[in-house]
């Protein structure tokens, strides 16, 4: 009976190894001595290899064990840490990806840049010979993995797998062999304890354990290490049995040995042998209430290990996103459904309608708030991939850069951290390019040779806010400005404000580079980031003091899924605004429209705010009424004011897409359903002010022309 093996679980492992790997490999290069990390290297490359094996992944395990042969030489301290060492394990963990990638469908995987990876590993070793290859042709059977010992010892391995071990490719077998390799004398001995009636037996099901008497000059952590990729998915116990005291002393009997092996219980062997306690009894040392008492602190000391050993072994569960995904729309859906709930208990006015409501309300609250958090990631991953980037741009561009993070438990929705990657990639690729001069200026102008890319996130309200900041030549606003005129982007006349003209950088089009490299020139970085940021239905400041470093502050939502939002009413329709952007509501009379004669702005506590008339933006029909409500929200760090008819109140909304035949309609967000059924337009307030703006310099240009 063949079994089909479903590879989806070793292939995510093992992207989660490589960005762990990568993380490692850049701490070390920092702390080269660290024997923790070259640890850590180790076994994450020892991981993939066997687990690769396993699944079948043999051109993958055969490449990763090159380079774990030469990190075992460097935990034996036989070769030392290097950049070179660095730089080729890094190589590796891209060609071992690009493996991955290829397994998956994408592109081949470059035979030939590995083939040259492990040349330039193999050099690395001490003699000519370079590292041994691997004459198992990437299977199960490794050479040592552990420094060994003087003399040869004896240990006893128990392994007893999990029932489902076969289900994910296991084969323990081979587990056996690669044991029986590292040893001088090997005697393995199956148990069938747990092997049921034939009628009962399932031959998916593992129900063989295993004890091994290993006659072995390896330590106890190099038999580990043959388990280090089923180490959830086995029990382990190895016990060295040829210690100093015990050889030391006269050889134990059989009963004390059966005890010892967990074989059989202590109050067995008392059984058999007549239980201590009865004889002090009835030597009257001791009385039987005295015995009964240590018993029970025995049994307590007892339980207590047996709970916190249960604590300990408690697991997390892998869920697809999907499930995730599929699970929030669920929820979504029932938070519309709670919404109508509740308009009809309160237009019924049923008294034990209403409690119902109120308790289905309770519990919807409850369920969208566990639901959001398990979709909540630390955004720490994230950051650390860019360690990588900046390491890689600085040696390009010949410049000496320290990248430090701050904040990288702050959780967002894994949603937006999916999306979030390219916008980053960008500013910090900007920040290294443009903004970090080359070790001479900075010497020459009195900083650091070194510079600096800070990388921060922290809670802001519903909101996280993720900084980049850069210790560089700052930015110029005159300079921006020149240049934004010479390409076109602004008329020769225009006057700009510091935060305006930093906005510059954004357009699309637009760079300060003077030549095209591999790195910027193009003026298309940071208008994805613009746009990104966008979809995100986040905002994006900037701040820079010249000669001193800029800062580009990211605005974005906790969640794209459901928001708190201000629901708004002009004629019949109905509209929502995101509540984080929402700062306060103030009335607009016919008089305040008099005194500005008829321009759209308002005086509100000696600060003149612009607005958007949303009846006349989107040709809603109808006469406004006397006093309308203006919406003042903080969009792209400017106040920006919103006319309405009404202000309804807080809604929660759940964002639902607008589908196809609605994509272009760039001004809105998305839709939500309120709970009579109606649907509500949620607004996109940064494009909506960017459309009127580029509206309102077109008419300009064509009055002027």
């Amino acid at each position: 009976m063949s079994v089909e093996i479903d590879t989806s679980a070793f292939t995510e492992e093992a992207y989660e190894l490589l960005s762990e790997l990568e993380a490692s490999l850049l701490e070390l290069e920092e702390s080269p001595d660290d024997q923790d990390l070259i640890g850590r290297v180790f076994r994450a490359m020892h991981t993939i290899k066997g687990s690769g094996a396993m699944f079948g992944f043999d051109e993958v395990a055969e490449f990763t064990h090159e380079v774990e042969t030469i990190f075992d030489m460097a935990r034996n301290k036989t070769i030392s840490v290097s950049k070179t060492l660095i730089d080729l394990t890094l190589a590796a963990r891209d060609q071992i990806r690009s493996m991955l990638d290829a397994a998956a469908g994408g592109e081949p995987a470059d035979k030939n840049n590995a083939q040259k990876i492990i040349q330039g590993l193999r050099a690395l070793a001490p003699g000519a010979g370079g590292a041994p290859k691997d004459s198992g042709g990437g299977s199960a059977k490794k050479p040592p993995a552990q420094a060994s010992v003087d003399e040869p010892h004896v240990y006893r391995v128990r392994i007893k797998p999990n029932q489902d071990i076969f289900a994910n490719g296991t084969n323990p077998l081979l587990l056996l062999g690669e044991l029986r390799d590292i040893g001088e004398d090997c005697q393995i001995i199956a148990q069938y304890e747990g092997l049921p009636p034939l009628e009962k037996l399932d031959p998916e099901q593992c129900y063989t354990s295993w004890e091994v008497f290993l006659t072995t000059k390896q330590s106890e952590n190099a038999i580990r290490d043959v388990f280090i990729f089923v180490d959830d998915q086995c029990e382990l116990n190895i016990r060295l049995l040829d210690r100093e005291e015990v050889l030391g002393n006269d050889v134990q009997k059989l009963g004390n040995i059966l005890v010892q092996r967990g074989d059989i219980k202590e109050e067995v062997l008392e059984q058999a042998l007549k239980p201590i306690g009865d004889r002090l009894v009835e030597s009257g040392v001791v009385s039987s209430s005295q015995v009964k008492a240590a018993l029970a602190e025995q049994n307590a000391i007892k339980a207590k290990r047996d709970k916190k050993v249960q604590a300990e072994s408690a697991t997390s569960v892998r869920v697809p996103s999907e499930k995730l995904d599929g699970l929030v729309d669920l929820v979504g859906e029932l938070v519309t459904v709670q919404a109508r709930l509740n308009q009809t208990a309160s237009t019924r006015q049923d008294h034990d309608l209403q409690l119902i409501a109120e308790e289905v309300e309770r519990l919807t609250g409850e369920l969208r708030d566990n639901t959001m958090s398990i979709r909540m990631l630390a955004i720490g991953t994230t950051f650390n991939k860019f360690k990588r980037l900046v390491r890689d741009l600085s040696t390009e561009l010949g410049k000496q850069i320290e990248m430090t993070t701050e904040g990288a438990d702050t959780e967002l929705d894994k949603t937006v951290i999916d999306q979030l990657n390219d916008p980053l990639v960008h500013i910090i690729r900007n920040s290294i390019d443009h903004g970090i001069e080359t070790p001479d200026v900075r010497i020459a102008h009195g900083k650091n040779p070194q510079g600096l890319v800070h990388l921060s996130a922290i809670h802001s309200g519903a909101s996280v806010l993720i900084r980049v900041e850069d210790d560089g030549k700052g930015l110029d606003p005159n300079a921006l400005t020149r240049k934004a005129i010479e390409k076109g982007h602004l008329p020769p006349d225009a006057q700009l404000t510091d935060k305006e003209a930093f906005m510059l950088i954004f357009g699309a089009g637009f760079s300060m580079a003077e030549k095209i490299t591999n790195v910027s020139g193009r003026g298309v970085g940071m208008d994805v980031v613009r746009r990104s940021i966008d979809a995100l239905r986040g905002s994006i400041e900037v701040a820079s003091e010249l000669g001193k470093g800029t800062t580009i502050t990211l605005k974005l939502p906790l969640t794209l899924a459901i928001i708190e939002g201000l629901l708004v009413k002009v004629a019949d329709e109905l509209f929502v605004l995101p509540l984080a952007a929402v700062e306060e509501c103030v009335e607009l009379s016919r008089t305040d429209i008099a005194n500005a004669h008829n321009r759209h702005v308002i005086n509100v506590r000696d600060e003149i705010v612009p607005y958007i008339r949303i009846r006349d933006r989107f040709d809603i029909p109808g006469e406004a009424p006397e006093i309308e409500q203006i919406v003042i929200s903080d969009v792209d760090s400017k106040r920006t004011g919103f006319v309405v008819d009404s202000v309804i109140g807080q809604h929660q909304t759940v964002i639902k897409s607008l589908g196809k035949n609605f994509e272009h309609s760039e001004e809105f967000s998305g839709a939500t359903i309120l709970g009579d059924g109606t649907v509500a337009l949620i607004l996109d307030l940064s494009k909506m002010v960017r459309y009127v703006e580029a509206e309102e310099e077109d008419l300009s240009e064509s009055v002027a022309a």
